[in-house]
């Protein structure tokens, strides 16, 4: 590969770049939005079984975590 070639192929890579993140961004808050929709219906199970165990208290503690970061994450997903 030359040396022209190279820089023809960093300037098309540098100019779809934005477009990419753009695009990757989407995707991730659409996953994150559906993830933070999804997620409290696996907390069910474990409070109709209950929070006897310390298994069970951790799993729902992270999956509440893990809620709070899908919220933050996919509150600006706007559906196309």
């Amino acid at each position: 590969m030359s040396s022209s070639s190279a820089h023809e192929l960093l300037a098309l890579l540098d100019a779809a770049l934005p477009r990419l993140d753009a695009s990757v961004v989407s995707a991730v808050r659409g996953v994150a939005f559906w993830t933070a929709i999804a997620l409290p219906f696996l907390y069910v199970p474990l409070l109709v079984s209950g929070l006897n165990t310390g298994s069970t208290r951790a799993a729902f503690v992270a999956l509440v975590a893990c809620n709070a970061v899908a919220l933050y994450v996919g509150h600006t997903h706007r559906g196309e």
